[in-house]
């Protein structure tokens, strides 16, 4: 097997911790693992529209539509159908979560992305706080590396529960970085059907890089997570194409903005006692809307959460997070970007 072809076996080789080479050849350029689940792309010579991409799958380790999806645009470069044009680093977030199919080990990883990071509270033996460290030093090394170019991060997922938009982002909070207008035309163009701005520091893979490099950078949410093999990938083909113009270096498609519905968090749902409960049932979509005085949550130390004037949105609802952890997003619409 030549070294480009191995390429698209490079996230099933890290899942299982089997050999990979160490560096090989591919159209365009060449790659180099620089440690587990880590790979970078450096292109002979970056194409004019090129900028230092970030691309990272499985930081929750049952999320594989977004690893299949990274396969498939990873074959067509192996294989030629793409030619590389721009410095790439692909991560697999939480490998041994990956393995184990579950959607973290000891913690969730994606709340550990902060360089001062406190783990009191945490899990005593939970690999998930090293795993950050490893993979934000990545991150800043490759920033480093390709320091001319325009800084990109997509970090891919999938949610726990169905969606009223199926394939949606969330844009993290920062005050030194704006959104460029540009991203919010690639995105529309590949699918993207809503549009989640934070309200405050989340301290998610995205919001790393996002806030510590600059980058433009988004958590970007592809439908329900499920079993290797279960995903159907159809409706992800204009993501696919997305990547595929990363890894190339050429402009992605564009779409009017406002194609995607905004909606900006209002509030933060709090577990803060082991006495947590949400008062809408498990399976509650993604966006679900709830009017004025409805009962969200109740809580044996903060009391009940109600709705107040106007009507909130749930996002992303779990009640069985650890206390001090988010149990939910709650969310209002906003007007598009102008």
């Amino acid at each position: 097997m030549s070294a480009s072809a191995t390429l698209e076996t490079w996230l099933r080789a890290s899942i299982q911790e089997a050999n990979f080479p160490e560096q090989g050849r591919l159209p365009g350029g060449h790659f180099r693992r620089l440690g587990h689940g880590v790979l970078e792309l450096l292109p002979e010579q970056a194409a004019p529209e090129a900028r230092a991409c970030v691309l990272s799958v499985g930081v929750h380790g049952n999320e594989t539509a977004p690893m299949e999806l990274l396969e498939g645009v990873l074959g067509r470069l192996a294989r030629g159908e793409l030619r590389l044009g721009a410095p790439v680093l692909l991560l697999l977030g939480s490998p041994e979560a990956t393995r184990r199919g579950v959607r973290y080990v000891g913690t969730n990883l994606n709340r550990l992305f902060r360089r001062e990071l406190d783990e009191s509270g945490l899990h005593e033996n939970s690999r998930e706080p090293e795993r950050a460290r490893e993979l934000m030093a990545a991150v800043d090394g490759f920033f480093a590396r390709h320091e001319t170019l325009p800084r990109l991060h997509y970090d891919l997922h999938t949610a726990i529960r169905d969606s009223r938009y199926p394939r949606f982002v969330v844009s993290p909070y920062t005050e030194r970085t704006a959104v460029e207008m540009d991203q919010w035309r690639w995105l529309a163009a590949a699918g993207i059907q809503a549009v989640l701005r934070q309200h405050r520091h989340s301290w998610t893979f995205s919001h790393y890089s996002k806030h510590y490099h600059g980058a433009q950078a988004f958590t970007v949410e592809l439908g329900r997570a499920l079993p290797f093999g279960h995903n159907d990938l159809a409706p992800l083909a204009t993501m696919a194409a997305l990547l595929a113009a990363l890894l190339t270096g050429k402009a992605p498609a564009e779409a009017p903005p406002g194609r995607m519905t905004f909606f900006r968090v209002a509030q933060e749902l709090m577990r803060e006692s082991a006495a947590f409960r949400l008062a809408f049932p498990e399976a509650t979509a993604n966006f679900t809307e709830f009017p004025p005085g409805t009962l969200l949550a109740e809580d044996g130390r903060a009391g009940e959460t109600r709705v107040g004037e106007t009507p909130l949105a749930v996002v992303f609802p779990n009640a069985e997070v650890e206390i001090g952890a988010r149990a939910a997003l709650l969310v209002r619409p906003e007007p598009p970007p102008a």
